[in-house]
């Protein structure tokens, strides 16, 4: 059986790899826009879009996963700018936000499709600390602005839930991966 990861995602690739060594990366071409307001609603159908579109063009079973960030509600996606990294950091400081991961994985035709919640709690963060994250280059790519598993876990106060959610890659993936046939390596 062929695994095919349809994301360009470099912590994607770094966690399946920690469990799967023999596995193809083809990313995606889709928008990450849908037509959903609910977070896991939309974060499900674009992990759906993803996988099905990596799917009819290639042999295997293919995994989508699609990552927000949301406060209130309010999902705070990729930031595109650093004053709008900026923003979002000082709007997550001091408070508990979610971060929501959905996932496709489509093997032999058929569909699996979760998600998964994580809770995470800032630390009270001031002006110059935002301002020295956001110079690290760390914020622009990533939902939320921040990244967990490099300098940005140092806003963290605390989590409750799947770790590895809050990279972008849920461990209900692998278990998945592993009921379907695929081996550790």
């Amino acid at each position: 059986m062929k695994l095919i990861l349809a994301s360009q995602s470099p912590r994607r690739r770094e966690i399946l790899g920690r469990f799967f060594r023999d596995f193809d990366v083809i990313p995606s071409q889709i928008s990450e826009e849908s037509n959903f307001q609910d977070s896991i609603a939309h974060v499900i159908e674009v992990a759906r879009k993803k996988a099905w579109d990596v799917y009819k063009e290639h042999d295997g079973t293919v995994i989508g996963a699609d990552t927000v960030v949301t406060l209130d509600g309010k999902i705070l996606g990729k930031p595109k700018t650093p004053e709008e990294a900026k923003q979002m950091l000082g709007l997550l400081s001091g408070k508990v936000h979610e971060v929501i991961t959905g996932y496709c994985i489509i093997h032999e035709g058929k569909e699996i499709l979760g998600h998964e919640v994580t809770k995470v709690k800032f630390r009270e963060l001031d002006k110059d600390e935002i301002e020295w994250y956001v110079s690290t280059g760390e914020s622009l790519d990533k939902a939320g602005a921040y990244g967990i598993q490099g300098k940005g876990g140092v806003l963290v106060e605390w989590i409750k839930g799947d770790y590895y959610n809050v990279i972008g890659f849920p461990m209900k993936i692998i278990v998945e991966l592993e009921r379907l046939g695929f081996s550790f390596s």
